[in-house]
């Protein structure tokens, strides 16, 4: 295959599928993709669910729903948050406080 196949089928394969990943992604958005796809293969598997649902002596009606809670935010971010703009000034500052 030639360069040009092969990255026009890369570009392809990341506008369709959600998480594949591109240069510019971040450590933070990478370890979202992780987590949720691993969150989702234990909702899509029974097998899974029913597992962690003996673990924690839970039912699997309350695993399948803690799980796809956690799918919101499955990470937290930590460090600096940034804040919105001030008025005239084009760059955001990071908000240092914790």
């Amino acid at each position: 295959m030639d360069r040009f196949t092969l990255n026009s089928q890369l570009e392809h394969l990341q506008s369709k599928h959600v998480g594949t990943g591109h240069a510019d992604t971040t450590r933070y958005e990478w370890l979202v993709n992780q987590h949720r796809d691993t969150l989702a293969a234990m909702v899509g598997h029974t097998h899974l669910t029913a597992f962690t649902a003996l673990a924690e002596y839970e039912s699997m009606a309350r695993v399948r729903y803690n799980i796809k809670s956690k799918m919101i935010a499955p990470c937290h971010r930590q460090g600096p948050t940034p804040v919105a703009p001030v008025d005239g000034d084009d760059t955001a500052d990071m908000d240092t406080s914790l």
